[in-house]
């Protein structure tokens, strides 16, 4: 099988170092002209993960998407969610027909409010059984230093996500098989969520006890929202819910609770997102899960504080002064 890496973020480095532990041939796309340069000439990503080392003589990097497909039976969508619409644009449905498609990153499609493995599946008519999704407790940067890992595969196809499994298995990243590729899209898009409003409450100046009360609520919200949107029998401590909720809220590593301190600290959204200079998927994804409860109507009061404050401007420290009386 020949298999491609779509996006060129920390992540989808990671996903490339990942791959190319257990492939002779790997594909990848990327939209910017200097990453395929340094990638062909150095091994390294310039931009993002720039101290990772890539297996060069394994890569054939383009920055043509159209090509890229064509040459792969399973496609890595490690595109930020915001960018996943207009990187397809120029992509005929009929390419994607055959492809399996394993969803790699965390987040909504903005313009419509859909998890990216329905927007595959209502847009490019990819079913359900044709998509996996990996995700899990991880950063980018310690995939990078070889630390260990887990991530879980999850597909209603219990084959696809075996075989998924067995790609990204590896000395430093361990597996757990799901069949819950819904729950887990949601989950991942939440927890970002999450760890923007615990990075808010850091930089107002809260401290790890109420932070702590904070996340405790976090998953309580989580799981009623995942129960209603997706109704099926999942354990919500399992580290592909509650574990990645806590590894993106807790470590210095996560730029959604980066770009959350930030505000807290007193920051526009303008001006956090140009002083970081990478996506925090959660500020998208706070307007999505907002605009989607609208018809769901689970009681959700940290999306609600984090949308008031990224979206209509409310003051942070009265949002959690309500907050807490909530």
């Amino acid at each position: 099988m020949n298999i491609a890496v779509l996006g060129s973020g920390s992540w989808a480095t990671a996903i490339v170092k990942i791959l190319c532990e257990n492939q002779e041939k790997l594909f990848w796309w990327v939209r910017e002209e200097n990453i395929k340069e340094c990638v062909i000439n150095n091994g390294h990503n310039p931009l993002f993960l720039s101290s990772c080392e890539l297996k060069k003589e394994k890569i054939e990097i383009s920055t043509d998407i159209n090509t890229i497909i064509n040459k792969s039976d399973i496609l890595f969508c490690v595109i930020p969610s915001a960018f996943v619409e207009k990187s397809f644009e120029n992509v005929e449905p009929s390419l994607l027909q055959d492809k399996k498609i394993v969803i790699a990153t965390k987040g909504m499609i903005p313009n419509t409010n859909s998890i990216v493995s329905l927007f595959f599946k209502q847009k490019y008519n990819v079913s359900y059984s044709s998509q996996a999704v990996v995700s899990g407790p991880s950063h980018a940067e310690e995939i990078a230093m070889e630390r260990l890992t887990f991530l879980t595969c999850g597909s209603e196809n219990g084959e696809l996500s075996q075989q998924i499994a067995n790609l990204i298995s590896c000395e430093y990243v361990c597996t757990v098989l799901s069949d819950d590729i819904e729950g887990i899209e949601y989950a991942g898009v939440l927890k970002n969520i999450y760890a923007l409003a615990a990075g808010i409450a850091f930089g107002l100046g809260y401290g790890d006890n109420y932070i702590a009360v904070l996340i405790s609520s976090a998953v309580k919200e989580m799981e009623a929202f995942l129960n209603a949107v997706n109704p099926k029998t999942r354990d919500i401590k399992h580290l592909v819910y509650l574990g990645d909720l806590l590894v993106t809220a807790y470590s210095q590593h996560s730029r959604n609770r980066t770009f959350g301190e930030m505000i807290g600290k007193g920051y526009s959204v303008f001006s956090a997102k140009v002083e970081m200079n990478m996506v925090a998927e959660g500020y998208y994804s706070v307007n999505g899960i907002y605009q989607l409860n609208k018809e769901i109507k689970v009681e959700l009061p940290i999306v609600e504080a984090v949308y008031n404050i990224l979206y209509n401007q409310h003051s942070a420290q009265k949002e959690f002064e309500h907050l807490k009386l909530r």
